[in-house]
């Protein structure tokens, strides 16, 4: 079957840094859920994340440099535009059309 559908994890590898905690979201495959801290996985439910998996470094005890890195690395995903996000282009008329009944017009020979 096909695996299109709504975004369910980040778009590519994303890091955010706060302090001296950095965090870093990698994209999961369906079904995975989330993966890391009851904090990270707050946040990523609220942004509506499905599935994620992701990696701390540092003093991730510091609950508010924790949190700002989380958000500063969601906030980078939303950078990217996707086909849901995509303007509605509207089409003009095709140059033939417009002028079709010039172009149909009797053709005048000037070979005589």
């Amino acid at each position: 079957g096909t695996k299109l559908g709504a975004p369910h994890t980040v778009p590519c590898k994303v890091t955010g840094k706060c302090g001296s905690v950095r965090v870093r979201l990698i994209p999961a495959p369906k079904g995975t859920g989330l993966c890391g801290s009851p904090v990270s996985k707050k946040l990523l439910s609220l942004a509506g994340v499905d599935d994620c998996f992701t990696c701390s470094i540092g003093q991730t005890k510091t609950m508010g440099n924790f949190v700002k890195a989380v958000f500063q690395a969601l906030s980078k995903t939303y950078g990217y535009l996707t086909p849901d996000l995509w303007q509605e282009t509207r089409l003009c008329a095709d140059p033939y059309e417009v002028h079709s009944e010039f172009l149909a017009g009797p053709k005048k020979a000037s070979f005589e």
